[in-house]
């Protein structure tokens, strides 16, 4: 069994899954005037972060990305890090 530690064994480190905060809070529309929660899904660089990091849905990360691309456009947010 995985769960169960061998003799001599290191234990078996499980990580928790990620939830998408956006599903959590029950939001319907991901607004793109909010820069600070989108800024939170963006790297030291401007990069979009990956799902994999983040924890979000499919659903999600497909708006999280229009929103942080139309922000950029109005300048809420920088295209790169200076």
């Amino acid at each position: 069994m995985a769960m169960e530690k061998a003799a001599g064994a290191r234990p078996v480190n499980r990580k928790r899954k990620k939830v998408c905060a956006f599903c959590v809070e029950k939001v319907d529309k991901i607004d793109y005037k909010d820069a600070a929660k989108l800024r939170r899904y963006t790297s030291e660089r401007a990069k979009i972060l990956p799902r994999r990091v983040t924890g979000t849905c499919a659903y999600h990360q497909r708006e999280l990305t229009t929103a942080i691309k139309r922000a950029r456009a109005i300048a809420l947010l920088p295209y790169t890090s200076d």
